[in-house]
C-alpha cells in the first residue's frame, strides 16, 4: 500500500469516528432562515412598540391593560418566530442528512438536543420568572445569555464553530445588561445578524463544495 493509499485509509478512519461521535447534518441555510427570521420579528416588535407609545401618547397617560396587551402580543410573537426558526432549521437540516445519507435522528443528534434542552429549559423558567415579577428589561439579555449557553454547550458534540457563536451570544447579553432598554436591538443583532453570518460562514465552509458539484 502507497504512502497516498495509508493517508487516504486514515482520512476515511477519521471521517467515520467524527460522524460517530458529532452531528454533522447542521446546515447553514438554517442560521441563515434563523437569522431572517428573527429580523422579520425585531420589525414586528419595533411596530408594536410605536403602535403602543403612539396610543400612550393619545392618551396622555400610562394604561396598565393596555401595555399588558402589548406583553401578550410581544411574547405571542416571540413563541411564533421561535416556531418558525425550528421548523425552517429542521427542514434545511434533513435535507442536508438526506443529501448525505446519513440519518438526522441517532444518538449524536440526541446528545445535542440533551445538551442544548438544559440551559434552554432552565432559561426558560428564568425568564418566566422574570415576566411574572414584571422584570421586562431583564428579558433580552437573558434570551441572548442562556441561548449562548445552549450553543455552548451542545456545540461538543457538532461543529465547533457553533462554540464561537454561542461565546458572541452570552457576551452580547452580558453587554445588553448595560444598555438594558435597548434589548430589542440587541435581538436583532444576536438572533438576527450573528446568525446569518454564522450561516454564510457554515455554509461556506462545509456545503458551498458540494453545492457547487
Amino acid at each position: 500500500m502507497t504512502d497516498q493509499q495509508h493517508l487516504e485509509t486514515l482520512s476515511d478512519i477519521r471521517r467515520m469516528m467524527e460522524r460517530s461521535t458529532r452531528f454533522l447534518s447542521l446546515s447553514g441555510l438554517s442560521g441563515v432562515f434563523a437569522g431572517v427570521s428573527a429580523l422579520a420579528g425585531a420589525v414586528t416588535a419595533y411596530t408594536l412598540f410605536r403602535s403602543y407609545y403612539d396610543r400612550w401618547e393619545v392618551r396622555g397617560h400610562y394604561d396598565d391593560a393596555d401595555f399588558s396587551m402589548l406583553r401578550l402580543q410581544l411574547i405571542i410573537l416571540g413563541f411564533g418566530v421561535m416556531a418558525l426558526a425550528l421548523c425552517g432549521g429542521t427542514y434545511f437540516t434533513w435535507r442536508r442528512a438526506r443529501k448525505n445519507n446519513v440519518p438526522i435522528w441517532d444518538a449524536t443528534s440526541r446528545k445535542v438536543l440533551f445538551n442544548a434542552l438544559i440551559p434552554m429549559l432552565a432559561g426558560g423558567a428564568f425568564i418566566a420568572g422574570l415576566i411574572y415579577n414584571r422584570l421586562d428589561v431583564l428579558v433580552a439579555p437573558s434570551c441572548l445569555i442562556f441561548y449562548g449557553m445552549a450553543l455552548l454547550n451542545a456545540s461538543k458534540y457538532t461543529f465547533s464553530d457553533i462554540r464561537y457563536l454561542g461565546i458572541a451570544e452570552i457576551g452580547l447579553g452580558i453587554l445588553n445588561v448595560f444598555f438594558l432598554r435597548r434589548g430589542l436591538y440587541f435581538w436583532a443583532i444576536g438572533f438576527g445578524v450573528l446568525h446569518i453570518l454564522y450561516g454564510i460562514i457554515m455554509w461556506w465552509k462545509y456545503e458551498r463544495q458540494a453545492a457547487v458539484e
